[in-house]
């Protein structure tokens, strides 16, 4: 979920404007209090692209990533949980703000980039206590005694390794496998020291949380009962129970424990070794002062540290017991386990080898990259054991490698998972497959944001169907395709009763395709009946989903299904108002009976779902022409374009209601819409200037929510001068690369190769092209060229060409639309 996006706006509003003219101007936001520039921007040896990857980006500036140690797609990410004096609000969606340091704990699970708060995971944070055990933790909710302030200072955040010393004395170091961690923790020597599991402290609480621990064998297990992403407040203050899981964790310790005991809400229990209890989901006070947990206490007359061990299942303690001896050995230490991870990492981010540009480029790049990567979630065990969408246990279906969580389909769909399907085809195609398992728990049914195996209904519209249409257009196969498509075409046809449920509105509304047989009847979500977020937004989702649904049905020869969606593609136009002013034609909410929802605006958000008419009328990626044939042809279409990027003094947008928002996803193929109308220039003028004015280096550089890796995977796509013409084809309309030259290594697939000599920063006009050696005039590559492998070779100038990729045999072509 993008979240609520007025942080975001406010902060936007104060960044640096790009000068009037043709060049952009770099942004240049001060660094924050603490952050070493220096060593975050240090020019990595071309093998050890892992020491381009600055983990704290995005950790301020609303950006919500996490800098704790983690593998690529890892169900373990072990990353602090800080705190501003109230143990159930971290300031933070995700856990962590850079500007926040206090901290009350390294908690086990994260979502890279969730707005929504008070999130999600955070799962069993563990506090290294320095001094005695005097209260229940629990009643300590100003995190007055049982948490530590520390200095950045004192961190170091890598690839699948995090360092912190503690303003208590404690010294942490973590190394992460996929399904479990290592890590070591020195306490000052001679002092009393304590570490503490707060099984049921998650972002979001808990329901229910159970704590034990077993002295003779060393070991600390439990399970916590949680989920209810975006917490009450997501849907208006109703239930949101609907996504549980349980997270099932087992941690094994080389040191004999001191002293045990337990907590239950505000009573301390020295000496006890089980305890249960769950924080429950109200908000603020409500949650304060309740749940359980314990402690294990360690001699520390040597200053050695202590070493722990512990892996994570959600299905089963045995689980998370086999998912530990599985990935980390009796003789696994931090060093070795890093290392490890380095590999994997410096593997993983080869998929794309880039040179030239400046280090901080590269560093931005290649956190990008990171954060790419570190979703979506493997949640399946070793033995091949995962939680399904009914709450209950299963198994991989056959050919299945993993079962994958975490998909943020609102946003991902538009960059991210095409991205994954690019580079990772194994892994994109087990994810198509884990989201139709997923629906088959779920009676049918694909949610729009699954966290973990569990449906959270936010957002709006069908994004599967374009997610799995643009991952089938990228060669991705390795899934029950024809099942796949089966499933989604009848979510688009038949209708649901939750669909005429209220229940959740606006944020998480009950049903997917909501109100479909009054869609169906009128060719439009009506505001007053959709049961929707809202109905012109829900409209052209709708539409962007059915364009997926029948291209995908072209690719597999069933043309009477590609015929009937193509069709239900365009019904957008049905909530196109051509009078609706100030310049002739927007998106505006309709009621059933066919009037427009007056007053208008074209900063009015009546009828869409975070963002505005402004923003929403230019998502139809699919039918370019028909939409600027409506607003009175492309150079008026252009026009508009131009204003709804630049301000009156040639200076950029930055998120106005009426102006482009680079911070959030409906309007984020905007940038590319000038190649269809015939004036790809401008497209590569823009990319970059946003490129420049709201991405960078350091806590603030992105420009907002990751969102699960979207907003960074907007950047490669730019950095790399290509972003999909739809969500879901895999062709691929061309900006100009930053880079002298990118290297694409498709996981055991072809390579692609885009090469501009001369790029810079003032290079950002493509003077001429070829694909292969040949010469190129279109501003755009078939699906065909990323599928088979090939060159793409830019000529760039500092000065447009305005007669490159204009001809009329040279623009993108709506494919299948009439």
């Amino acid at each position: 979920m993008s979240g609520r996006r007025s942080t975001r706006q406010a902060l936007l509003a104060t960044a640096l404007l790009a000068a009037v003219g043709l060049l952009p101007v770099a942004a240049a936001a001060p660094p924050e209090a603490g952050y070493d520039q220096a060593r975050a921007a240090q020019k990595p040896h071309q093998s050890d692209l892992v020491s381009s990857v600055d983990p704290l980006i995005g950790t301020a500036n609303g950006g919500n990533t996490y800098p704790g140690a983690v593998r690529p797609f890892g169900m373990l990410s072990w990353s602090p949980t800080s705190t501003r004096g109230d143990q159930t609000d971290t300031g933070a969606a995700n856990g962590y703000q850079y500007d926040t340091t206090r901290l009350r704990g390294f908690a086990l699970t994260h979502v890279n980039g969730a707005g929504c708060h008070p999130g999600a995971a955070g799962d069993v944070p563990i506090f290294p206590h320095v001094g005695a055990m005097t209260t229940s933790p629990s009643a300590d909710t100003k995190d007055a005694v049982y948490a530590s302030d520390f200095s950045h200072a004192d961190e170091v955040a890598e690839p699948g390794r995090y360092r912190l010393r503690l303003a208590n004395g404690a010294a942490t170091d973590f190394a992460a496998t996929t399904r479990a961690g290592i890590g070591t923790i020195g306490f000052p020597k001679g002092a009393p020291a304590n570490l503490l599991f707060r099984t049921s402290n998650s972002l979001n609480g808990s329901e229910d949380a159970d704590i034990s621990i077993d002295r003779a064998a060393r070991t600390v297990s439990g399970s916590v009962l949680t989920g209810g992403f975006c917490g009450r407040r997501g849907n208006g203050g109703g239930s949101n129970k609907f996504s549980y899981y349980r997270l099932h964790f087992t941690a094994q310790f080389d040191r004999d424990f001191v002293r045990t005991g337990t907590w239950v809400n505000d009573q301390l229990r020295p000496g006890t070794t089980s305890a249960s209890g769950g924080e429950g989901y109200e908000t603020g006070v409500l949650r304060a002062g309740r749940g359980s947990g314990g402690y294990v206490g360690f001699d520390t007359s040597t200053s050695d540290p202590v070493t722990m061990r512990i892996g994570l299942s959600y299905t089963s303690a045995q689980a998370a017991e086999e998912n530990l001896a599985e990935e980390l050995g009796k003789r696994a230490t931090v060093e070795k386990v890093a290392a490890d991870g380095r590999r994997a990492w410096n593997k993983q981010l080869r998929s794309i080898d880039v040179t030239g540009g400046a280090p901080e480029k590269r560093t931005a790049f290649y956190t990008a990259m990171y954060h790419t990567y570190l979703q979506p979630n493997i949640t399946s065990d070793v033995a091949g054991t995962y939680p399904g969408g009914d709450q209950k246990t299963h198994r991989l279906a056959p050919g299945q490698d993993e079962q994958y969580g975490n998909f943020s389909g609102w946003d991902q769909y538009r960059a991210q998972t095409q991205l994954l399907a690019l580079l990772e085809p194994d892994v994109a195609g087990d994810f198509a497959q884990s989201l139709l398992n997923l629906s088959r728990h779920n009676g049918g049914v694909w949610d729009r944001w699954v966290h973990v195996n569990g449906s959270t209904r936010v957002m709006t519209g069908d994004p599967s169907a374009p997610t799995l249409a643009g991952m089938h257009a990228l060669g991705v196969d390795k899934f029950e395709v024809e099942a796949a498509l089966d499933s989604l075409v009848r979510q688009a046809t038949v209708p649901h009763p939750n669909g005429l449920s209220d229940y959740g509105c606006p944020g998480q509304c009950h049903g997917m395709r909501p109100n479909l047989a009054e869609y169906l009847r009128l060719h439009y979500a009506p505001q007053d009946t959709c049961h929707c977020w809202g109905g012109a937004a829900e409209t052209l989702e709708d539409a962007a989903a059915d364009y997926g649904l029948a291209d995908w049905a072209r690719r597999l020869g069933r043309d009477e299904t590609a015929a009937t969606f193509t069709a239900r593609a365009r019904w957008w136009e049905n909530t196109f108002n051509p009078a609706a002013t100030p310049t002739a034609g927007y998106q505006q909410a309709r009621r059933a009976d066919g009037s427009w929802v007056e007053p208008f605006t074209p900063g009015t958000q009546v009828g869409f779902a975070q963002g505005s008419s402004a923003t929403y009328t230019w998502m139809v990626q699919h039918d370019v022409a028909r939409l600027a044939q409506l607003m009175g042809g492309p150079a008026t279409a252009v026009a508009r374009l131009d204003e709804f990027f630049r301000r009156a003094d040639g200076s950029w947008t930055t998120g106005g209601p009426e102006d482009y928002d680079p911070t959030n996803e409906p309007g984020i193929h905007t940038p590319w819409l000038y190649n269809a109308l015939g004036q790809p220039w401008k497209t590569q003028q823009t990319v970059r200037a946003y490129m420049d004015l709201v991405y960078g280096t350091g806590p603030r550089g992105l420009p907002g929510n990751d969102d699960l890796g979207t907003m960074s995977a907007w950047y490669i796509w730019g950095a790399l001068g290509m972003y999909p013409q739809t969500p879901s084809r895999g062709d691929m309309l061309l900006s100009s690369p930053m880079f002298t030259k990118a290297t694409i290594r498709r996981e055991g697939g072809p390579t692609i190769t885009v090469t501009a000599p001369d790029a810079s920063p003032s290079n950002v006009y493509v003077r001429s092209a070829t694909v292969d050696g040949s010469p190129w005039s279109r501003s755009w590559v078939p699906a065909s060229l990323l599928n088979e492998g090939g060159e793409i070779r830019f000529a760039l100038a500092d000065q447009p060409n305005r007669s490159w990729g204009t001809g009329a045999g040279n623009l993108p072509v709506d494919h299948g639309m009439p």
